[in-house]
């Protein structure tokens, strides 16, 4: 044999199915009349289709690695370009669309449910300290009367006349490489290989109805606005059926009148008059669990911040509370009457404050002064 197919190709002697088979589909997009019109390229096509045709065909490779004719005297119209019966039109097909791993068949009916997604708005402490809640859910359920087939009590799906129950059709049209057949969903039944002549009354041969239920769900501690809960299985089902997609649960949480969540701390500001930060003081403040004393020290200043440990919200999945943090915000008055005036007058003559000089500092703090600050407790 003069040919060397093994070369044509660009394959080891011993190289496998698999092997000559991605080395072939390589070539042939590279020089397929379609893309390289060339004549020479044209030529080296016919080659790697020749040599495809005798390394693909156990016996034809048996043959040629003996040293005999593989095609025994019968290939003159491969060898002159022409598409003898071995041909690999499929695998050419393969090489630019891919392979389609087989025949498709019929559809089924009964495909997966769509998931839904339910807005829940909950309180902070709810956020916090998780709850249970009864949720309505408008849905789709299995229709009781044809458990999900569709068709009428009695009676059942009909194969279909045109495609046979083979859900597709088949069309041979003729093109440049020869008879060529497509295939398509069936028209008839749309794919799925049978007909539902007479379909059920409940639910107009959906398989499914619409419904209202009530399901009990537990939300747990430490959810904040915009969490998302998933309930496996528990949204619509699907037509034909089929099983039902996912329930999400979207929290909202409602804003709450004392406190500012961030993360698992919660904030809020306390509004004392300054002769309290000056001498110090108690005051009783809301917290989660209830109302709490605490000590404002003498020489509190404005902005200053007192914490109270483990008082915020419960982790999500998590042991462990946030903190509370309460910011310190200092009035000073704005009218005072004559005797407070004197009052004021008099500790100032006592402080040497009369005529204060001041303290001055820089009109606003940098990035890296103000995380300083942050770090060391200012």
């Amino acid at each position: 044999m003069s040919n060397d197919y093994y070369a044509t190709l660009g394959v080891r002697r011993d190289a496998s199915q698999e092997e000559i088979k991605k080395a072939y589909r390589r070539l042939a997009r590279e020089l397929h009349p379609d893309v390289n019109p060339d004549p020479e390229t044209q030529e080296r096509f016919k080659e790697i289709n020749q040599a495809y045709e005798v390394l693909s065909d156990a016996g034809k490779r048996r043959m040629y690695d003996m040293g005999a004719d593989p095609f025994g005297g019968g290939a003159a119209g491969a060898g002159a370009g022409g598409f003898g019966a071995g041909f690999p039109f499929s695998d050419i097909m393969d090489a630019f669309f891919g392979s389609a791993g087989g025949t498709r068949g019929p559809r089924s009916r009964a495909r997966r449910g769509r998931n839904a997604t339910i807005r829940v708005e909950l309180d902070l402490s709810e956020a916090a300290f998780g709850t249970t809640r009864e949720i309505v859910v408008d849905t789709a359920v299995v229709c009781e009367v044809c458990q999900g087939s569709g068709a009428a009590a009695g009676t059942h799906p009909d194969t279909c006349d045109m495609c046979h129950g083979r859900g597709e059709v088949s069309q041979v049209t003729r093109s440049f490489l020869g008879q060529v057949m497509t295939s398509r969903p069936c028209p008839q039944c749309g794919g799925f290989g049978s007909v539902i002549r007479h379909p059920c009354m409940e639910c107009s041969g959906e398989g499914r109805v619409r419904t209202r239920r009530t399901i009990k769900v537990r939300i747990p501690a430490g959810v904040e606005d915009g969490t998302h809960i998933q309930l496996a299985g528990e949204g619509e089902v699907g037509p034909g059926g089929g099983p039902p997609g996912d329930l999400f649960l979207e929290i909202a949480e409602r804003p709450h009148e004392i406190f500012e969540r961030r993360g698992d701390d919660l904030h809020c500001t306390v509004h004392i008059p300054m002769t309290a930060a000056a001498l110090g003081t108690l005051i009783t403040v809301e917290t989660l669990d209830g109302p709490e004393e605490i000590d404002v020290r003498p020489g509190t200043q404005a902005g200053q911040v007192i914490p109270l440990y483990g008082k915020g919200v419960q982790r999500l999945n998590e042991t462990g509370r946030g903190d509370l943090l309460i910011h310190v915000n200092v009035e000073t008055p704005t009218k005072l009457d004559p005797p407070q005036e004197e009052l004021l007058r008099e500790l100032s003559k006592l402080r040497g404050e009369e005529r204060p000089a001041g303290k001055f500092s820089p009109g606003q703090q940098g990035f890296f002064s103000r995380l300083r600050d942050a770090f060391n407790g200012r």
